[in-house]
């Protein structure tokens, strides 16, 4: 595999590492060969960084091939707990989600797609499993559609002209100019609605999340089953207080923010 940035500094070791734990896919144990295949890297290559990452501890092999350990999560969580939103976020979505009884969920962008970086749910049967770490096509959830209305016409751009890495093949499709007009209507309004255009059975709203600059750094939604709940409840009844906590959210997160880094570790 070429070197695929000519800057002296990157670490292409690093990079190849991040790749074999990007391939590991939802199930049972990955052979070496189907990683190799899925990294795109020699069987001998992708073997040396098995090795190693079994021996940091985020890689178990087995007699049937190779899964990552809970271990992985500590790359994710350390992200989530730098960025303090779980701390502000959580009686916030605690709260929502025992005046709605519905699942609450956050996600911020990455690329073309969601992905959940914290979560409080309810027990319900849903077509699609959703945790921390789950990531969504951005432009068939109420999630993304809020994320990707906050962008600049250039970060929309190229946020789009990445490819989806979810693994997931949405229910419904979508073209640009009608995402485009759907967008300018989620900005207009401060909300987006979706339903059932990820998968059948589900039908949510999401709000923004600001920071102190007014940015969009992240949104919340509520989600239904679609049988239970009509869209006339979900916006009549949920939305009100789904906007009321993403303001309260963005007004802790903003004040949370503007605390300097010394206090916040005293």
């Amino acid at each position: 595999m070429p070197r695929r940035h000519s800057d002296p500094d990157f670490i292409e070791a690093i990079a190849r590492g991040l790749d074999v734990i990007r391939a590991f896919r939802p199930g049972g144990a990955m052979s070496l060969t189907e990683i190799a295949t899925a990294a795109d890297l020699a069987r001998p290559t992708a073997r040396r960084i098995l090795v190693t990452l079994e021996s940091l501890g985020y890689v178990r092999a087995g007699d049937g091939g190779f899964q990552l350990t809970p271990r992985v999560l500590e790359l994710g969580l350390t992200y989530v707990q730098a960025m303090g939103l779980w701390d502000v976020a959580r009686p916030h979505l605690e709260h929502l989600v025992a005046r709605t009884h519905e699942s609450s969920s956050i996600a911020e962008l990455d690329g073309s797609d969601i992905v959940y970086v914290a979560r409080v749910a309810v027990p319900k049967i849903i077509t699609l499993a959703v945790s921390i770490g789950t990531r969504f096509p951005a432009p068939v959830t109420s999630l993304g559609k809020v994320l990707l209305a906050g962008l600049t016409s250039e970060e929309l751009d190229a946020a789009l002209a990445e490819p989806s890495r979810s693994g997931v093949t949405p229910r419904a499709s979508f073209d640009r100019p009608a995402l485009d007009e759907e967008l300018a209507s989620v900005r207009a309004r401060g909300w987006a609605l979706t339903d059932e255009q990820l998968a059948g059975g589900i039908r949510s709203v999401a709000a923004p999340l600001r920071g102190a600059d007014g940015r969009v750094i992240a949104a919340m939604n509520v989600t239904v089953h679609a049988a239970e709940t009509s869209v006339g409840t979900l916006v009549g009844d949920h939305l009100p207080l789904l906007l009321q906590t993403a303001s309260e959210v963005s007004g802790d997160f903003a004040a949370y923010g503007a605390v300097p880094v010394h206090v916040l570790r005293a």
